[in-house]
């Protein structure tokens, strides 16, 4: 859920602020917000009003997460200053996070002792594995539209067999909606942002809820991971790609109407939405320990109100590694390279500038 969450990769210009629409940033925190959400209700205690709210949030949040990340890779390229940026922003952080999340589960005592937690990354890790992929391949998923349709049928073909390295399966399975995020054009984004386009995406929003109070008549909630092999979700092929099918185009469907409600102008949300990377990565640790020491024994069971308890809880934190004195700490672990290099480049300037 992540390149959505990194800086769009813009030419060089002497005012960034100019550059940087606040529509995309609000967009990016109220996305890892959900994603915060979705795995704060695993730590709810199981029922209807559990189940239908996870497959709700699942339904869409990592397609549009997804989405928004190819329409701000879109303009990657193989230039020394965008792979050194990919090292930095993806590759360290997936190093660093993967080891500190396998010790601190061992920590708490969560750690199967065979997890190879580097080449097979777990949680969110996958998705910054699944970035450096996507972002390598852009110059040729950028190439023609047809690319489009082309990433549709590798996604329904990755159903077919089990790659686990790197999460490669899951890569694939959401591949779809990173290629049409790199082919989307801002006039495409503006119908989203269209005066009572907010309406529809209500409309929309209402009929994903639906459809997660019935996912069990369906397919099974596995499904909404893009991940597995059909055959171990217990369908056959010819099925298995079915339903993949339709649930790409459900959860086009629940991308877009998120999307229509992702307030314009700048707010609050404007900034925090610039670290959103820090929430995405740093939140883990927080659920982890929450259902280390029980969280579930303190819901008031299975009710609507443990529901309720729990995305507000998930909110709260998501705006706690958001608030800027926060994130600007953490982000020496998330991002070591630039954050610590801009640094030590700032105390290097003079500080009168007559001794220019």
């Amino acid at each position: 859920m992540v390149l959505a969450m990194t800086q769009p990769l813009q030419p060089a210009t002497s005012s960034k602020a100019k550059l940087r629409d606040p529509w995309l940033d609000n967009a990016k925190m109220v996305l890892v917000t959900i994603v915060v959400v979705g795995h704060m209700i695993v730590l709810v205690p199981p029922g209807d009003e559990q189940s239908r709210t996870y497959d709700f949030i699942y339904y869409f949040h990592i397609p549009a997460f997804v989405l928004v990340t190819g329409y701000l890779s879109k303009s990657f390229r193989y230039t020394k200053r965008h792979l050194w940026a990919l090292v930095t922003t993806m590759v360290v952080p997936y190093i660093v996070f993967s080891w500190l999340m396998i010790h601190w589960r061992e920590l708490l005592d969560q750690v199967p002792p065979d997890l190879e937690w580097f080449l097979n990354p777990r949680w969110p890790m996958w998705y910054l594995a699944a970035v450096v992929m996507w972002r390598l391949a852009t110059p040729v998923l950028r190439w023609h539209p047809v690319m489009v349709p082309v990433s549709v049928v590798i996604s329904l073909l990755a159903g077919l067999s089990n790659h686990e390295t790197f999460d490669i399966n899951r890569a694939l399975g959401f591949l779809p909606f990173f290629v049409l995020g790199l082919h989307l054009k801002p006039e495409h984004l503006a119908v989203l942002r269209r005066r009572g386009a907010w309406v529809a995406g209500i409309v929309g929003m209402l009929f994903i809820w639906w459809l997660a109070g019935r996912t069990d008549d369906l397919w099974a909630t596995q499904f909404l991971y893009f991940r597995a092999p059909y055959a171990e979700l217990g369908v056959g092929d010819a099925e298995g790609m079915w339903i993949r099918a339709r649930l790409i185009v459900v959860a086009l469907i629940g991308s877009a109407a998120v999307l229509t409600l992702v307030p314009h102008r700048r707010s609050f949300l404007t900034r925090m939405g610039a670290w959103s990377l820090v929430v995405y990565l740093c939140h883990g640790f927080v659920v982890r320990y929450l259902e280390h020491r029980g969280y579930e024994e303190w819901m008031p069971g299975t009710s609507w109100w443990s529901v309720i308890i729990t995305v507000a809880v998930g909110i709260a934190l998501a705006l706690f590694l958001a608030w800027d004195p926060v994130a600007r700490t953490l982000n020496y672990v998330v991002d070591p390279v630039n954050t610590i290099g801009k640094r030590l480049r700032s105390r290097r300037r003079p500080r009168d500038s007559s001794a220019v």
